[in-house]
């Protein structure tokens, strides 16, 4: 009798550290040993089920242990059993919808003549490295080819629509950093890893990468789950058409220069800006998950229907509001790579097309009662109405305290603070999606702590965030602490500061420090450093997490209980910021960029 191991964990526990166990065999005999170990040792996994990264490291060492092979090559291990597990889905998806991702570094480091243009990286005329040869095969198979550094834009091509399984080549070290959301996602991939790690000139196993270009099958019988079909119709229900149809504008017909088509024109061109759309996901996939969880098996199980859409569109709206909102109340400059709403019109005209967006979100949902039921429609304007007040609550907490004189607070307040800022929100978008389906009365409790959970982890995170900048909101890093925030970071710093550097740091918060504004962050950040903030920030993140997975444990059917793990694996992720040089690259492959 076959035994068939059970590849996924059903909670995606951190796995263990990997650095030092990265290490790719030099010898051609060895590589080609483990691979075709991994070839026999993934027939008896069970591919109709989500593989995570903890998971597939867990087959790497028992893979490595059966053969009697050494740790450090786990990394090599965990790639070569994900391509198998991936295999027959890549092959039997048609070439023109796979992309090939390709790294920089295989390009021929001394005098590559090649350069980017709005067709990206042009090597037919050349044929010098490997690079040429891979991306010349793959165009003439159909592949779109992208060569770049970093993995964060994949998921966000795969979201576009355009493509539908990966083919890579990389280092471990970034193959280690996209395993997570690629296999999280249910996104087919195949990988090759480069022969090293540094960067220049390094060099791959060109048969292998070939191989893996060439694969062609008939689609295998079992196809794991994924959510990519349902953050597909997220992303999709924000696209000029479909946002017609959802949500037709009132003034669609008038003259450009009438003022009120601009201001529509305003609030609707910035509900369609960016933004991982993780609310409306949030609903649909719940929807999804107790009535069948069909969505996460074919992009042609999906059933939503159109009050259902509208319901995820609405939590978008209202979120999308509360940005402009606190953009205007915090001052900030960016959001989504571009100047926020009320610099580029102003802080009347910002705060009204907010108001509008409210307005909007409502509506939405209120038009519904007689598709979805008043009963049902009652309940989650009920649901958006509570949302938008603690919303309103934490913000109006967090205004009152910057403009206090008294700048002290402790970890509890600003943690209660987050409770209501954030929270709220999730709970909404979860809450939509669980009523839609029927009744919500047994998920009422777990839906509030786990959001409650779930966002006051992703606010401290977003904390974090803040010390290293970003492409979508954050230009500059540190921010948070010169506006004078009430963040759980300043919390802790105050709470174990002592003496003189305590009060240097309220003189920071006050403004009242001597010392010349691009001096201030090194020294915040050394005293951050000085009191553990980051390093207790990181530890209560974990806290959070583990709470809202200890909730997760307990709920049925087993479709929603996965639901709630990938949340907590997605929500708190730790998203690296998206290299400038993809830029011209992108245009070549016509793919929208849609911001984190």
């Amino acid at each position: 009798m076959t035994m068939i191991r059970e590849a996924p964990v059903e909670k995606s526990k951190k796995p263990n550290p990997t650095a030092h166990l990265k290490t790719v065999p030099q010898e051609r005999e060895m590589r080609d040993r483990i691979r075709a170990e991994a070839f026999q040792y993934a027939k008896n996994i069970d591919r109709s089920k989500t593989m995570n990264k903890a998971a597939l490291q867990k087959l790497g060492e028992d893979l490595l242990k059966q053969a009697g092979l050494e740790e450090q090559y786990l990394g090599f291990a965990m790639v070569s059993i994900s391509n198998e597990f991936w295999r027959d889905q890549v092959s039997s998806i048609a070439f023109n919808r796979r992309l090939l991702l390709l790294p920089h570094c295989l390009k021929n480091a001394e005098g590559c003549p090649a350069d980017y243009d709005e067709f990206g990286l042009d090597c037919r005329k050349c044929g010098a490295c490997e690079v040429a040869d891979f991306k010349t095969k793959a165009e003439d198979l159909g592949y779109k080819v992208l060569v770049s550094e970093g993995t964060p834009i994949v998921l966000k091509i795969i979201v576009s629509g355009h493509v539908d399984a990966i083919v890579g080549v990389a280092c471990l070290n970034v193959l280690e950093k996209a395993i997570d959301k690629i296999l999280l996602a249910g996104i087919p991939c195949v990988a090759a890893p480069l022969l090293s790690s540094n960067c220049r000139s390094t060099s791959v196993d060109n048969d292998w990468v070939f191989e893996l270009i060439g694969l062609k099958t008939a689609p295998p019988q079992h196809k794991p789950k994924t959510y990519v079909h349902l953050m597909r119709a997220s992303n999709q229900m924000f696209e000029a058409a479909d946002l017609s149809k959802l949500a037709p504008r009132s003034r669609a017909k008038g003259a450009e220069t009438d003022p009120l088509t601009q201001h529509e024109n305003i609030a609707y061109d910035w509900l369609m800006q960016g933004g991982k759309r993780s609310r409306p996901f949030i609903t649909l996939a719940a929807y999804d998950a107790l009535t069948g969880g069909k969505g996460t098996l074919s992009a042609e199980g999906l059933e939503l229907s159109d009050s259902v859409k509208r319901a995820a569109l609405s939590i978008e709206s209202f979120h999308k509001a509360s940005l402009v909102h606190d953009d205007i109340e915090d001052d900030d400059s960016f959001r989504y790579g571009r100047e926020t709403l009320h610099r580029q019109y102003g802080i009347g005209a910002a705060i009204n097309v907010g108001d509008y967006l409210i307005g909007l979100g409502y509506r939405l949902v209120s038009r519904e009662r007689n598709a979805i039921g008043a009963e049902t429609s009652a309940d989650i304007l009920d649901k958006l109405a509570d949302a938008h007040l603690k919303l309103s609550e934490g913000q109006g907490a967090e205004l009152l305290w910057r403009d206090a004189k008294d700048k002290t607070i402790n970890a509890l307040d600003a943690m209660k603070i987050y409770a209501l800022k954030t929270s709220p929100a999730f709970e909404a978008a979860l809450y939509s999606g669980v009523r839609l389906a029927g009744s919500a009365e047994k998920y009422d409790k777990m839906i509030v702590d786990f959001s409650k959970y779930l966002g006051v982890a992703f606010q401290i995170l977003n904390d974090l965030k803040d010390w290293n900048g970003d492409s979508d909101n954050k230009m500059v890093a540190g921010q948070d602490v010169l506006a004078g925030r009430p963040t759980l970071l300043l919390a802790l710093a105050l709470e174990g500061l002592t003496g003189g550097d305590r009060e240097e740091l309220l003189a920071i918060v006050h403004g009242e420090h001597p010392r010349r504004h691009e001096d201030l962050l090194p020294r915040v950040r050394q005293l951050f450093t000085k009191a553990d903030v980051f390093e207790k920030a990181e530890k209560l993140v974990e806290k959070y997490r583990a709470k809202a997975e200890a909730i997760s444990d307990e709920v049925e059917p087993t479709e929603f209980r996965e639901l709630l793990y990938y949340l907590v694996d997605t929500v708190l992720d730790r998203p690296e910021p998206t290299p400038l040089e993809m830029a011209p690259q992108l245009v070549s492959l016509h793919l929208p960029l849609v911001h984190a």
